[in-house]
């Protein structure tokens, strides 16, 4: 595999840029690129929380946003606090759908879905993992 290649998520999301703004405060991203078509639609944007980046993009119709109970992904963000981080996603808009708590595989975590229908597990380590 040759260093210069790079894997990030893209999200597809209805009005990119409500996203990009939610994004900044939940999560504190940075925008570093932003591209939108001549009709004013994002096709690309490039966000960076810490050393992690992951692209959000307008929905079209070849590729679709998700839907209530249909979510082809979820990111996990790994965080020191994460009932602090979970509390800012709410604050931003995010819904609480599994509490923050600890779990018995050495992580205290919760699920939000964001107010673009994409999941997240935030989730920070508290103890060995078993098996490791």
């Amino acid at each position: 595999m040759s260093d210069d290649v790079e894997m990030y998520p893209r999200l597809v999301v209805r009005d990119a840029d409500a996203a990009l703004a939610f994004y900044t405060r939940a999560f504190g991203a940075e925008v570093t690129e932003r591209y939108v078509a001549p009709g004013g639609s994002v096709v690309h944007a490039m966000l960076r929380v810490g050393g992690v980046g992951f692209a959000v993009k307008e929905a079209d119709a070849v590729d679709p946003a998700p839907t209530d109970g249909s979510v082809p992904v979820i990111m996990a963000w790994y965080v020191p606090d994460a009932d602090a981080a979970a509390a800012r996603m709410v604050d931003a808009g995010a819904e609480a759908l599994v509490p923050v708590t600890d779990h018995e595989y050495g992580d205290r975590a919760g699920r939000l879905r964001d107010p673009f229908g994409h999941l997240w597990m935030v989730a920070q380590r508290i103890g060995d993992r078993p098996g490791t």
